[in-house]
């Protein structure tokens, strides 16, 4: 693959604008301001030092790493951002995404320069946030400093916040295409795990889905479905294939109909290219993507999202794998709970069955359990979906087993049981009705 040549770092004195000891923050993956953070990278030793708060990375983007100039803290070790985790110069905000925005505005967590990347309004003086409004929004108001890159060959979303130009206190003009995000290509696992999902979505559900290869996979298998609406925090290339096809059409949205909202794109140019000037998909800020009035009110809300593990009691670990952070605790706990408490909702968690010949249902987690196991809801592998909803502990176990990887279900058998559960066996049933031993 070619590597990617990046756009010039912007002609602009950021000495003159950063303080030493701020904190800068600018948008994650494909919403890199690039020609602002080449020019950080570029002037780090006459700026610094700063900490950098950062989101999920993309290959694309500026690489930045340790240094006595810039610290980094993130909210996971998304993307490339676990390589500064890994090479131990990564601090991490252990917060729920839905909390960054309060954060942000109440100083608890200070920002005081942010990159943000925007594209020309439709009115003089007026820019609209580009690829991302998220969390990037609650920053603007809150930062000291807005330096905007205006960048003329990122996708114009005519339904994003606006910034106008008293609110910038410097502007750089930049054209080129934005880092992209591209998902690896699904394996066997991959597309069995996407046909046990397309079994329990309905039609005119509305979609959240997590990133990654198998949330992306899971998508591919629902284009035999019919009146699907998209209410997320992300938005990638495989929806953007669901609404071209017409299998997302927001029809049965009681809120938002006919758009598809989403707090970031995360993706390739094809969905930028869907997304340029439509007003039918929507970036909007974190606080409302994630508002549990919001979802709660989302008509049969279907959240898809991965995980790293699950005990055999159903908390379930998004965060830690072999000692290293590789994601976040991120919103998956917000959408498991709007799906929920919405009418007819389907919180949905996917996890391949092992990870370097490793079991991924385990007796107990090796790091954080993002959702607690009151939370629970349906689990799917390539061997099977379980709902573990209303169930007990030892039913929960039982069903668990059932989609663990044969090699490994003997040895989880074996770990006694916890405290709650009963030590008398329960033949349990799995979804196609057979007896689950």
């Amino acid at each position: 693959m070619t590597e990617r040549v990046l756009p010039a770092p912007a002609a602009i004195d950021l000495s003159k604008l950063i303080r030493a000891g701020d904190t800068v923050i600018w948008g994650q993956a494909c919403a890199e301001p690039l020609t602002l953070t080449g020019a950080l990278a570029a002037q780090q030793h006459a700026v610094g030092p700063v900490r950098c708060f950062l989101g999920i990375g993309a290959d694309g983007g500026v690489r930045l790493g340790p240094s006595e100039s810039l610290g980094f803290v993130a909210y996971g070790g998304g993307g490339t951002t676990r390589r500064l985790d890994s090479a131990g110069v990564l601090d991490v905000l252990p917060s729920r995404y839905s909390d960054l925005p309060r954060l942000f505005e109440t100083g608890r967590v200070p920002v005081d320069v942010i990159f943000v990347q925007l594209t020309p309004g439709d009115e003089p003086g007026t820019y609209h946030f580009a690829l991302a409004a998220e969390y990037l929004v609650a920053a603007a108001r809150a930062a000291r400093v807005v330096i905007a890159e205006i960048n003329h060959g990122a996708p114009h979303s005519p339904d994003s916040p606006v910034l106008g130009a008293a609110e910038i206190s410097a502007l750089v003009e930049a054209d080129y295409d934005p880092a992209e995000l591209p998902t690896t290509p699904a394996t066997e696992s991959d597309l069995a795990i996407a046909a046990h999902v397309a079994s329990i979505v309905p039609d005119g559900a509305t979609l959240q889905m997590g990133i990654g290869a198998l949330p992306e996979a899971a998508l591919r298998g629902l284009s035999g479905h019919r009146d699907l609406g998209v209410h997320s925090g992300a938005l990638g290339d495989a929806i953007a294939d669901l609404i071209t096809s017409g299998v997302i059409t927001n029809s049965r949205k009681t809120r938002d109909a006919g758009v598809s909202v989403c707090g970031v794109l995360l993706g390739t140019h094809h969905v930028f290219d869907l997304a340029h000037g439509n007003p039918a998909i929507g970036l909007r800020e974190t606080s409302y993507t994630h508002d549990p009035r919001v979802l709660a009110g989302q008509p049969c809300l279907t959240t898809i999202n991965a995980a790293v593990e699950i005990d055999l009691t159903g908390q379930i670990n998004t965060e830690v794998a072999a000692g290293r952070y590789v994601g976040a605790a991120g919103g998956s706990l917000d959408f498991a709970r709007g799906a929920s408490l919405s009418h007819n909702g389907v919180p949905i968690t996917v996890l391949r069955s092992t990870a370097a010949g490793r079991s991924t249902i385990v007796a107990d987690l090796s790091g954080p359990a993002a959702i607690p196991r009151s939370e629970a809801g349906w689990v799917v592998t390539e061997f099977g979906a379980v709902d573990l909803r209303a169930l007990t502990l030892s039913q929960r176990r039982e069903r668990l087993l059932s989609v663990a990887h044969p090699d490994h279900r003997d040895a989880l058998a074996a770990v006694p049981s916890g405290p709650g559960e009963s030590r008398t066996p329960i033949t349990t049933r799995s979804p196609s009705g057979k007896p689950v031993k």
